[in-house]
């Protein structure tokens, strides 16, 4: 299980490398001049040259790329341009590890923008999680367990209709009659964990049922289908004609079967909704990762799509890790691959 783990960390080491290269030159060297985009339509040729410097966008795309792979692990200071820190100390901002740039537009480092705006998004996607972790393999499971009957039509219909609805139209019919006309909840603003446990939960309320409803959806598809395919294999029948406890047979032989392709879907959508639900922070105006992500496109902030785009892609990638992790508890014949 350790070289398993380790061959595991090393492709992700070289993923994330590669990921990262990849993000850095298709916003970097492209055509339009980086340093065009950092002062708006007001901008003076004079202007857009300070910037540029100050930025450190007038050296060679590689030594750019090492400065900002370098900054990931240790501090960055701007302007980038030693004359330019000598001259003027006062004016120096210190970019602290991990470094992922420094958008002039926002005058606030690119981590900072992060720290203040990850927390969101990670309690929407983990208060989202649990929730439709909880209802689609459950729902699923029962789903399978009463193949045909009335029960499994009922939860098969309410996942169809539950798949079939956008998220935004979820989110809005929540907000409008749930928070607004009967006033059940109090229209949503998000409030960190650490200021008040209790009002951090309420505020996730609505956000994360928005988000649960629409993925338990598929988790009741999936988990039905892959329960329905393992519980008629031989061995099920088989540790039924031994005497197995039924409940026994569901949780020990069926369900673990059936649990690799889930454990796939979770990480993945996991993964993603880390990176930020872009239309539900939208929709209830959390200024989360993907709140942020629409704003910085909109003004072309590109320090900022940068550094939101390699977060979000990490997330998607330790994700991934962890799944491979789950694959060789779940079934050790994975550890030989």
């Amino acid at each position: 299980m350790f070289f398993y783990i380790i061959r595991r960390l090393i492709s992700v080491v070289v993923m994330l490398l590669i990921i990262s290269m990849a993000t850095f030159l298709l916003f970097f060297a492209a055509p339009e001049d980086p340093a065009r985009l950092t002062c708006g339509k007001n901008c003076t040729p004079a202007v857009i040259e300070g910037n540029r410097k100050a930025l450190g966008y007038d050296k060679p795309l590689a030594v750019q790329y090492a400065k900002f792979v370098q900054g990931i692990f240790v501090d960055r200071k701007y302007p980038d341009d030693p004359a330019l820190q000598a001259a003027s100390p006062e004016i120096v901002t210190t970019c602290e590890a991990p470094c992922l740039g420094y958008s002039v537009m926002a005058h606030k480092s690119v981590t900072e923008i992060v720290k203040d705006t990850l927390p969101v998004s990670a309690s929407i996607a983990l208060a989202a999680f649990v929730l439709w972790m909880l209802a689609g393999v459950s729902g699923g499971i029962l789903a399978a367990l009463n193949r045909g009957k009335w029960l499994d039509r009922v939860i098969v219909g309410l996942a169809l209709i539950g798949f079939s609805l956008p998220t935004f139209f979820i989110g809005l019919l929540l907000l409008t009659f749930v928070a607004i006309k009967m006033k059940l909840v109090d229209i949503p603003r998000f409030v960190p964990i650490t200021d008040d446990p209790l009002a951090w939960a309420q505020s996730l309320t609505l956000p994360a049922i928005t988000l649960a409803m629409v993925f338990a959806a598929s988790y009741v598809r999936l988990t039905r289908a892959y329960m329905l395919e393992t519980m008629s294999e031989d061995y099920i029948r088989t540790a039924r004609a031994k005497g197995v406890k039924e409940s026994t047979v569901i949780r020990k032989h069926g369900l673990r079967a059936a649990l690799t392709p889930i454990v796939t879907a979770a990480g993945m959508d996991l993964g993603g909704l880390l990176g930020g639900a872009v239309i539900t922070e939208q929709v209830f105006g959390f200024r989360g990762l993907g709140y942020t992500a629409v704003r910085a496109i909109e003004t072309t902030d590109l320090p900022i799509i940068v550094g939101i785009v390699i977060v979000a892609s990490t997330f998607v990638v330790v994700a991934n890790l962890v799944v491979d992790v789950l694959y060789g508890v779940i079934d050790p014949r994975v550890r030989l691959t």
